[in-house]
């Protein structure tokens, strides 16, 4: 019995697939739509090899919708960041234009060529963690618009009374100060006070999810809200986004992939390191926001950066410098966590179970950046079993 690697380019009303075996010879390939009809077609398709391992590009983002249906159907999938398919459509073809065809031939390649894929696993309690932190951070966004204008309106109604971080409570005391006769002020007026009913409902929301992450959080054995400056909000991106940390061989890698190392610039003589961009830049969001938080308060974090300030260092430097020690300290929480779940339970959950080192949760985000940086992200002997 064969074993083949089927590789997907998924897009939202269709899929394309190409299945090769370990020496990249094409055994099929088709074209199939996303709906119930394709999708089973597409299944039965794929039963002529039951050794079959599904390499879904994009799992985190258009194609974690075909990710999470394969695995809810027991199919072993793992994920090909597209970079990765890029490079490979790049060097066999000689020329970077995409098509559904070449780009699944590419993700195929990948799989065969890649031993440091990640094996994705369903996780429904991380799934919806990831769901709610989304839609809390939509929430947020929302909220600041409708802020905006709520300012630009009372700033009309009420000149030079203005408040830059206006409440609900002040913005309705500043409403009922203000009566206005003409049709243009009592429009303005009628707006204003639809903005802040919004406003109040979309905090209220906000609350309300904030509670149901901090519900997760805690049911899921973390500790992660035991670290100054790290909240409910922080915590659920850091789990969601994760997913199994043993995935990550060191404190380094995890460094990496958060973007929180530096890159080497050094040139001669002169030593130096620049900025990272690279990495998770939402994990680096919310790196930044216990940072912050840390410095504001009188923990261990000020002190720490009061002491790099001493020593000379900017202020966006000793902030960095900050948060590569907050990087660290998550990286060591999560791995205490995992092994306190494994020593409570005997299952193979992913998201901190120690059983689980050659699976991630499909919540995961992919670890190969384009970066110079040493040492380089990645997971840390996540291979794909390959028999023939």
């Amino acid at each position: 019995m064969e074993h083949v690697i089927i590789g997907v380019d998924p897009h939202k009303l269709s899929a394309t697939i190409e299945v090769v075996n370990r020496h990249e010879q094409m055994l099929g390939s088709g074209r199939f739509t996303t709906d119930r009809a394709g999708y089973a077609g597409m299944r039965a398709y794929a039963k002529k090899w039951p050794d079959r391992v599904w390499a879904v590009e994009g799992s985190n983002g258009t194609g974690r919708p075909l990710a999470q249906r394969l695995l809810e159907d027991g199919e072993q999938v793992v994920d090909v960041p597209a970079k990765l398919a890029a490079r490979v459509r790049l060097f066999d073809t000689g020329h970077n234009r995409k098509t559904d065809a070449h780009d699944a031939h590419a993700v195929a390649a990948v799989a065969v060529r890649t031993k440091t894929l990640r094996v994705l696993q369903l996780d429904g309690e991380l799934e919806a963690l990831r769901m709610l932190t989304d839609r809390r951070e939509a929430l947020t966004r929302r909220r600041v618009q409708t802020v905006d204008r709520l300012q630009a309106l009372l700033a009309e109604l009420l000149p030079g009374q203005a408040k830059r971080d206006i409440t609900t409570a002040q913005a309705k005391g500043m409403l009922a100060s203000v009566r206005p006769r003409d049709i243009a002020g009592k429009t303005r007026r009628r707006i204003a006070a639809e903005e802040l009913a919004e406003l109040i409902a979309v905090e209220a929301k906000i609350k309300k999810a904030t509670a149901e992450l901090k519900a997760i959080v805690l049911a899921r054995g973390s500790r992660l809200m035991d670290l100054p400056g790290v909240g409910p909000v922080v915590a659920a991106r850091v789990l969601a986004d994760v997913g199994d940390v043993t995935r990550f061989a060191d404190r380094n890698r995890f460094a990496s992939w958060t973007g929180t190392a530096p890159l080497d610039a050094s040139s001669g003589e002169q030593n130096r390191h620049r900025l990272s961009r690279a990495g998770n830049r939402r994990m680096n969001h919310m790196i930044h926001i216990a940072a912050i938080s840390q410095i504001r308060l009188n923990t261990d974090g000020r002190a720490y950066y009061l002491r790099k300030r001493a020593e000379g260092k900017k202020s966006l430097e000793a902030i960095r410098c900050l948060k590569r020690r907050i990087s660290d300290a998550i990286y060591r929480q999560l791995l205490e966590d995992a092994q306190q779940a494994a020593l409570q339970s005997d299952g193979t959950g992913p998201g901190g179970h120690c059983r689980a080192s050659q699976e991630s949760s499909a919540a995961d985000l992919p670890l190969l950046i384009d970066t110079s940086d040493q040492p380089l992200p990645g997971p840390a002997d996540k291979t794909l079993r390959q028999t023939g």
